[in-house]
């Protein structure tokens, strides 16, 4: 069977991305749909983890939704937080984004390249006596900075903000699709909260990540496509070399 129809489990890309020229070269139509979205978690919610911000003297950062999340939950507790409170976050527009929430100063924000890894050589000799928080999503498992973390000297704890939330997709049919692509485990549980019944059928899946590959075995669905590998390091080129051989 021919892969006429297309659906990516996130937003639509605000700029030209590859999956338009995919369309243009294999013919086919390509829709976006975000499956979930992420909240922050309720002061009750976050109680419930007996995690005292203060007793933290540096805070992790790696997303600008866990950043809001986080001033939000101390607003809400009535958390002061004090001004000596350094923050690690992994890329520049992440830190620059805390200038929504707290007066930006140098001495005590301080970011990385991007990578997980770039977060323990800001760290080095010159803050490793801080006691580090990592703010997480409640669908992380064990994420990359985090496993750093534990391999370190350093004292930190995680604490959860933010929590997915399935979109409403009663207005889509999912077997008008030949392909779905999933990208994380929340999209795979989006689909049995909105269609409790869901049957696989024919439709094709394609993966990103191994944290959706296991949540998509332990629902019984089937993957057709799977990425990264060497090969293929994004969904887009995973895509097109499987549109090259199948259609």
């Amino acid at each position: 069977m021919s892969i006429k129809k297309i659906l990516i489990s996130q937003k639509q890309p605000s700029a030209a991305s590859p999956y338009g020229i995919i369309s243009k070269k294999f013919g086919v139509d390509v829709d976006f749909q975000p499956f979930f979205k992420m909240e922050p978690l309720s002061s009750r919610e976050f109680r419930s983890q007996k995690i005292n911000v203060l007793d933290y003297t540096a805070v992790v950062f790696t997303a600008r939704t866990t950043i809001d999340a986080f001033f939000q939950v101390c607003e809400e507790l009535r958390i002061k937080i004090p001004e000596t409170m350094k923050y690690f976050c992994t890329s520049e527009v992440i830190a620059n984004y805390l200038q929504k929430h707290i007066v930006y100063r140098k001495r005590k924000i301080f970011f990385g390249d991007g990578t997980p890894a770039s977060i323990m050589g800001l760290i080095s000799n010159k803050h490793k006596d801080e006691h580090f928080l990592i703010v997480n999503s409640s669908f992380t498992r064990k994420d990359i900075i985090t496993s750093l973390f534990e391999q370190s000297s350093y004292n930190f704890g995680t604490a959860v903000f933010v929590k997915p939330v399935a979109q409403d997709l009663s207005a889509i049919d999912l077997h008008t699709y030949d392909m779905v692509v999933l990208f994380n485990h929340a999209d795979v549980d989006s689909i049995y909260e909105n269609f409790p019944d869901f049957q696989q059928g024919d439709i094709k899946f394609a993966s990103y990540g191994k944290s959706v590959v296991k949540a998509m075995e332990d629902a019984g669905i089937s993957i057709e496509v799977a990425a990264p590998t060497p090969q293929a390091p994004s969904v887009a080129k995973a895509l097109e070399i499987y549109l090259e051989n199948h259609q």
